[in-house]
């Protein structure tokens, strides 16, 4: 089942059928292989058809490879209160 359900259009080759704010709010699920079958076709073509999302996905596969990945026992506990405060603030904008 599609996470973006409700936003979900047809897999047609174009890059509308994600639009790239889409593309950027799943790639953390791409990138760690948890995204959903269907979103994942919906990410590929995308992809195939979008050289500035295929240009962000390099750079965050970049940070990644040059950062390492972070746990979340590395984060401090103020500082992780705030990163979850930050993001369900977003989250409901």
């Amino acid at each position: 089942m599609s996470i973006f359900r409700r936003r979900r259009r047809p897999a047609s080759g174009d890059p509308a059928a994600m639009p790239c704010r889409e593309f950027v709010e799943v790639i953390t699920w791409y990138l760690e292989g948890t995204l959903p079958d269907e979103d994942r076709v919906r990410f590929d073509e995308h992809l195939a058809a979008c050289p500035n999302c295929t240009a962000y996905l390099d750079q965050m596969r970049t940070v990644l490879r040059l950062t390492g990945r972070l746990t979340e026992e590395d984060i401090p506990d103020d500082t992780r209160s705030d990163l979850l405060q930050v993001y369900r603030n977003w989250q409901s904008a």
